[in-house]
């Protein structure tokens, strides 16, 4: 209120972008006998005070902290009424001097169109939630007399937002499953694709909300619950294969059931006529559709249970002599290990199909995660380059203003800040050096994975 002087910096509290707005102006925008804008108004009063340490403290700090986004605003008073301006909440816009408008709009114009979102570090966007957890923190400490402790605030905002994030994710990953899915799908295969896309949405929008998940515990509790969810997918869709099967068989073997209820094969010949009963039970149903991934199980199963009265009506079809009988019976057990080893080789093949979707899951993630490591990496060099020119700039001007020591002091932070950057530019990547570990971790979650551990896991990273 009134002018930006010592005090007014004594009581400042930063935010990310500096916006100074100063109500009720009481000087003339003049330096030198010179009109200034509101923006050199705020740099003039930042500028350092020879031999005075504590009143440049803060002066110092807003130079160092906000190297572009310095912004000055200067208000008249809303009107010279003294009636009016004790009750401000209850006058019309009309009523407010000319002056006071124009100032006020131009300041609302700026925040709406300039003012950037606060972040945090890594470029972390603190939306309406994470603001009000930062702001619990905060007071939480206050109230039971500690320091605030930004780093403590951070860490159980992202414990916060990453428990969010994993669930937000799991929920979506189911949500789309049973939207996409028709149960029972033909192949596991199927099922499985389908699952493979939406892992790889509910991964993104993990990404997308998650922040500072150390060792990535977050992203390993969303790769068990996602696995927990296929394995709950996989059950549902071969226990809705198993009920359609036995369902369609039951309407297909009635003529079947009915023919040995009434011994319509306990004759003469009566075996032939059985065979052909049974296989025209078989053949309708190899015709039904989408059967899904326990048709072969299930009819196994009806053939087995079929066994026992198969033996009875050929051993008593007078019809066949002993050697005939024994060749039939030698056929029948061929045909049933015939379907026996035909099961087999669906169930290896049906594991194989889950170890390559472990396979393609541990990828996903990896592959997501090294994008998204990536991705922070760059902001984090892009805002040491932005801190780097700023102080270049600062001590630039300490010179000319005659600060010498202080510009020497700069000086060294610019060189440690310039040792850094080339370290990291340099040195081999932190995501390559973890990789191996973390890859580990993951594989604990999914096993089938464990191929892709070592020489494997290059193809993740070809550009570290």
């Amino acid at each position: 209120m009134g002018t930006i002087n010592h005090q007014a910096m004594e009581q400042l509290h930063c935010d990310p972008n500096f916006v100074w707005a100063v109500r009720d102006f009481t000087l003339e925008l003049k330096l030198d006998g010179h009109n200034i804008t509101e923006d050199e108004y705020l740099d003039y009063a930042l500028k350092l005070i020879p031999g005075i340490q504590n009143s440049n403290k803060s002066r110092e700090c807003i130079r160092y902290f906000f190297p572009v986004w310095k912004k000055c605003f200067v208000f008249d008073w809303p009107t010279s009424d003294k009636k009016l301006l004790c009750h401000t909440e209850n006058v019309t816009e009309n009523q407010l001097e000319w002056n006071f408008q124009v100032q006020t709009k131009n300041f609302c114009t700026y925040i709406f169109t300039m003012g950037k979102t606060k972040t945090l570090r890594e470029g972390i966007v603190v939306t309406g939630n994470r603001l009000g957890t930062l702001v619990k923190t905060y007071v939480d400490a206050i109230n039971s007399g500690t320091v605030p402790c930004m780093e403590n605030a951070v860490t159980t905002l992202a414990h916060r937002e990453n428990t969010a994030a994993v669930q937000k994710a799991a929920d979506h990953y189911g949500e789309q499953m049973v939207q996409r899915l028709g149960l029972p799908t033909d192949t596991l295969q199927e099922l499985l694709d389908v699952h493979t896309a939406c892992e790889r949405e509910a991964i993104a929008a993990f990404m997308e909300l998650s922040f500072k998940d150390e060792n990535q515990e977050f992203q390993k509790r969303l790769l068990g619950t996602i696995e927990r969810k296929k394995e709950d997918f996989v059950l549902k869709n071969e226990e809705a294969s198993i009920k359609y099967c036995q369902d369609e068989l039951k309407k297909l073997s009635e003529p079947l059931i009915e023919g040995i209820s009434r011994g319509a094969f306990s004759v003469p010949g009566g075996h032939s006529l059985y065979l052909e009963a049974k296989r025209k039970v078989e053949q309708d149903y190899q015709l039904v559709p989408r059967k899904g991934v326990k048709a072969g199980e299930v009819l196994q199963s009806f053939l087995k249970s079929q066994d026992t009265i198969q033996k009875s009506i050929l051993q008593s079809d007078k019809a066949l002599t002993e050697g005939v009988k024994a060749i039939a019976a030698k056929r029948t057990r061929k045909e049933a290990a015939e379907k026996e080893q035909e099961l087999l080789r669906q169930k290896q093949k049906e594991q194989e199909e889950m170890m390559e979707a472990q396979e393609r899951s541990f990828h996903e993630n990896m592959a997501q995660l090294q994008q998204k490591w990536e991705m922070e990496r760059k902001n984090i060099l892009k805002e040491q380059e932005r801190m780097l020119q700023h102080k270049l700039k600062v001590q630039e001007e300490l010179l000319i203003d005659g600060f010498k020591q202080k510009s020497e002091e700069l000086n060294k932070e610019i060189n440690q800040l310039q040792e850094i950057e080339i370290s990291k530019n340099k040195s081999p990547s932190i995501f390559s050096q973890f990789l191996d570990t973390l890859g580990t971790v993951f594989i604990a979650v999914l096993p089938g994975a464990g191929k892709l551990l070592g020489a494997g896991l290059k193809i993740l990273s070809p550009h570290i």
